[in-house]
This record gives C-alpha cells, sequence and structure tokens, in this order.
C-alpha cells in the first residue's frame, strides 16, 4: 500500500459502522422472513409448488442482474444515497407486497393474478436489496485499510446471520394471527434503517473525485474472488434446499418432525455464522487465509452429512459447515476490495454480489437435481468444491 494511500487513511475520520450494520440487520430479516410465509401464502392462494419457488428464485435472480449496476452507481453517486435508496425502495416494495398479500387473502383473486402479484412485489424487494451489500462493502473499502477489510465485514456478516435467525422466528410468532402481520411488521425495518442511515451516516466519499471504472467480470484480479463467492454462496443454497427432503428421505422422519429439524438445522447455523464472525471480527488473519482455512472446514462438515444416521449428526454437521462458512464470506469480500483501486470498490462489490447472485439462482436447481439421484449427493458435491476453493493456489502476495 502506498504511503499516499496509507496517509488516506489515517486522515479518514472513523467510520461508525453502526447504521450500516442495522441496515443489513433489518433488511436481511425483511428478505428471509418471506420464505417461512410463502408455503402457508401459496396454499391458501391456489398456487403451485413451483410457482411459491418461484417467487422465492426471483429475489437471487435481481441480485444477480442488478448488484453490479449498483455497485457502479455507488461509485458515481456516493455510497450514502446508493444505501437510503435501497433502503427506501425496500421499504416501499415490501409495504406493497404486505397490501397485495393481505388483499389477495381476503379477496381470494384467480391463481394468475396472486401469482403475478408476488413476483413483481418479491422481485423489486430483492431488487433494491442488492443495493444494500454492494454498497456498504465498498463504504467498508473506503474507510478502511485491506489488512482490516476482512475483520470488518466479519461485522457485517455478523448483523446478516442475526437477520437470518430472528427474521424466521419473528415471522413465526407473527403468523398464529395473520399471514400478511409479519410481512407488515417487516415493511417497518428497512424504514428505520433508512432513517438511521440518514441522520447518522456521513458522506464520506473520499475518492469520487476519480472517474469511476466499472469492472468486466472477466477482469483477472477478480478471478480468485468471484470464484470463491458462487461456490460460497451456491453450497448455502444446495445446503439449504436439500436439509428438508434429506430428514424426510435418509433419516426416515415423518413431515411435521422433518420440517421441525429442518429449522432447527438452519437455526443452528445462524448461531454458528454469529458466533463465527464475532471471532474473526477480533482476529487480524489475512483474508486468503480465511479463505483455506474457513473452505477446508466447510467442506468437511458438508462431507459428513454422507455419514449421517441420527438428526443430531445433521445438526452438527451442519454447524461445524457454518463455522468454515462464516470464514469464507467477509473473506471473499475483502479480497475483491483488496484487488482494485479506490475508484472501483463499487464496482468491484456489485461484480461480487452478482457472483453470489448466480449462486442464489443456480444453488436450488443444482441441489434438486443432483438429490435426485440420491440423498446425499448434493452434499459430496459442495464439499468438493469448497475443498477445491482450500487448495486454490495463490501466487501473488497476499493481503
Amino acid at each position: 500500500m502506498s504511503s499516499e494511500t496509507t496517509e488516506l487513511y489515517s486522515s479518514t475520520p472513523a467510520l461508525d459502522l453502526r447504521p450500516l450494520l442495522f441496515a443489513n440487520l433489518a433488511c436481511t430479516m425483511a428478505m428471509i422472513a418471506y420464505v417461512p410465509l410463502i408455503g402457508p401464502i401459496a396454499r391458501t392462494l391456489g398456487l403451485a409448488p413451483w410457482q411459491a419457488g418461484a417467487t422465492v428464485t426471483v429475489a437471487g435472480l435481481l441480485w444477480l442482474l442488478l448488484a453490479r449496476v449498483w455497485g457502479n452507481a455507488s461509485d458515481r453517486l456516493g455510497r450514502r444515497s446508493i444505501l437510503l435508496f435501497g433502503c427506501a425502495g425496500v421499504a416501499v416494495s415490501y409495504a406493497l407486497l404486505s397490501l397485495f398479500v393481505d388483499l389477495a387473502l381476503y379477496w381470494l383473486p384467480v391463481s394468475a393474478i396472486s401469482f403475478a402479484g408476488l413476483l413483481i412485489g418479491r422481485g423489486a424487494v430483492g431488487a433494491f436489496y442488492a443495493a444494500i451489500p454492494a454498497s456498504g462493502q465498498a463504504l467498508i473499502a473506503d474507510n478502511f485499510p485491506p489488512h482490516a477489510r476482512a475483520a470488518t465485514m466479519a461485522r457485517m456478516g455478523v448483523a446478516n446471520a442475526v437477520g437470518m435467525v430472528f427474521g424466521p422466528a419473528l415471522a413465526a410468532l407473527l403468523a398464529q394471527y395473520s399471514l400478511s402481520l409479519p410481512l407488515y411488521v417487516m415493511a417497518v425495518l428497512p424504514c428505520l434503517a433508512f432513517v438511521l442511515l440518514f441522520i447518522y451516516l456521513p458522506a464520506q466519499e473520499h475518492h469520487l473525485g476519480q472517474r469511476a471504472q466499472p469492472i468486466r467480470l472477466s477482469d483477472p484480479r477478480l478471478r480468485h474472488p468471484l470464484a470463491v463467492a458462487f461456490i460460497a454462496t451456491l453450497s448455502v443454497a444446495v445446503a439449504q434446499i436439500t436439509v428438508g427432503f434429506f430428514a424426510l428421505d435418509h433419516l426416515a422422519l415423518p413431515p411435521a418432525a422433518a420440517a421441525q429439524a429442518a429449522g432447527i438445522t438452519l437455526t443452528l447455523v445462524g448461531v454458528s455464522l454469529i458466533l463465527t464472525q464475532l471471532i474473526i471480527a477480533r482476529l487480524k488473519w489475512p483474508a486468503r487465509r480465511m479463505v483455506h482455512v474457513g473452505a477446508a472446514v466447510a467442506g468437511l462438515g458438508f462431507a459428513g452429512v454422507c455419514f449421517v444416521s441420527q438428526v443430531w449428526q445433521l445438526w452438527l454437521c451442519y454447524f461445524v459447515a457454518a463455522m468454515g462458512m462464516g470464514w469464507v464470506f467477509p473473506a471473499f469480500s475483502a479480497l475483491a476490495a483488496n484487488a482494485v483501486n479506490a475508484d472501483e470498490q463499487g464496482s468491484a462489490a456489485g461484480a461480487v454480489g452478482a457472483a453470489q447472485g448466480l449462486g442464489v439462482v443456480l444453488g436450488p436447481l443444482l441441489g434438486s437435481s443432483v438429490y435426485a439421484f440420491a440423498p446425499y449427493l448434493p452434499y459430496l458435491l459442495i464439499s468438493l468444491l469448497l475443498l477445491l476453493i482450500s487448495a486454490w493456489p495463490i501466487r501473488t502476495q497476499p493481503k
């Protein structure tokens, strides 16, 4: 790092991450809370399972398509502006989605109208949500030197993990009163995030005097971070889509017990992510070391599922795998940020978001397709992919 860059970071006031962390927490809770509700909503509205799945997948697809757009926009217009716009968009989209669900559950329109409304509403939420991680990661890269980025981004990971745990839990608690009530409550969270960002997040765009340079996905500097981002997100998506079926078919649990086992498994994943990333935030490991160790641990955890015969063993394997993923997720964001110049940070964060979005879209398709041959095959596949990432040779100097 040059002396000019060092002086830049040393002269920049310390960034208060709390508004950004709350925005990540709030928007993640809103995004993930929809997932446990769509099954009962779809059944009430007479939708087919594939239609319910499509309304979940569309958010990942739009994340894939728009992450680079938002990242490039944050290079031109500033991180704060895009964060505020993203939070406002999530809030408005979620409120309209909640209203549509409420009216649809009351009027019970034809299934085509219900499907179109859910698809558009959920798609709009995903489109605006894509702005939050892209501009947030770039904001961290603006304000923290390379050696501190992985640990700092782990704090964002903690916020996301907390949202993944408490979003479904709060949705389940409120759903006993009304299927639309959890959606209305979740719509309030991005509104609060917008207010906190508007009041407490200053405009610190210290590099925006330069011309923003959009980065191609084929840029060799990002080859390793994007591969890690894609495989890590793909692995998580595969593990999420298969866990319930695995409990049904391999562990021979009845449907209610299988659903409970899957819910506990995913809750333990969130707890593991929180604990792991709290540890990372206090360590000084370089990002590449975090990828090597984390991918190996996650790969071994998922490989262990192939030998599971009881439900507690499934919980243990997922907990271990989540520990590894907790190291990997902040690391690939830091690797991307460290690989590019100051005027490319938003574009790099957007490229990482696009790689994650691709993993979110392809993961359920790949997981369900491979699962059709044998319940353990999806876990064997993602284990091999993660172990390959762990062994990826790095010829450049670590950052």
